[in-house]
């Protein structure tokens, strides 16, 4: 079974739990995944609850990734522009781009959502609508699979999006394991 790299894009203001979800999920299966956190700077990022993460890998790791996840950050500041770059050249080279939650305003911001459908937490639906007017958002699901976007409603979706990846990436026997493994219902 050949190793997928899945790069853990961690904003600042990110939210401890939608970072450490997917890892948990992923990394519970050992081998079929490689994972690995990339902050914007090498001085890190704040969580949300006031922790403070160092990088693993540069920006430069998310163009070599087969699959970049942004979780859920403080989305109000925006991301900067080498980070809208990173992500629009992973996507480029025809790599899947994921967000759980708010992350997809970063989804948005850098352009990846134009045209497709998309969706993200409840409270912050309305204001993706309004700002990206580009975007078809989906208020009635848990996740949006568009191919190489997907993009997830709040935590528990988040979780749905993670078990969807491993099920389309290395089928149902797999995605079921990590869904025992997580202690969740199966994809």
């Amino acid at each position: 079974m050949t190793s997928h790299r899945v790069s853990l894009l961690a904003l600042d203001g990110v939210l401890s739990f939608e970072l450490g979800m997917p890892l948990t999920i992923l990394q519970s299966l050992g081998a079929p995944y490689s994972v690995s956190v990339v902050t914007p700077t090498e001085s890190g990022v704040t969580t949300d609850n006031g922790l403070r993460l160092s990088s693993a890998g540069s920006l430069a790791e998310l163009t070599t990734a087969d699959t970049v996840v942004v979780p859920a950050y403080a989305f109000e500041r925006g991301i900067p522009e080498d980070v809208a770059e990173a992500l629009r050249t992973c996507h480029e080279r025809s790599k899947r781009v994921v967000s759980l939650c708010v992350g997809a305003f970063a989804l948005a911001q850098s352009g990846l959502l134009t045209g497709r459908r998309a969706t993200t937490h409840w409270i912050q639906i309305e204001r993706l609508a309004r700002g990206h007017p580009d975007i078809t958002v989906d208020r009635n699901v848990l996740f949006v699979d568009e191919g190489t976007v997907l993009t997830s409603a709040g935590t528990s979706a988040g979780i749905d999006l993670c078990l969807h990846l491993v099920r389309e990436d290395f089928g149902a026997a797999i995605a079921n394991q990590a869904a025992r493994n997580a202690v969740a219902a199966p994809p």
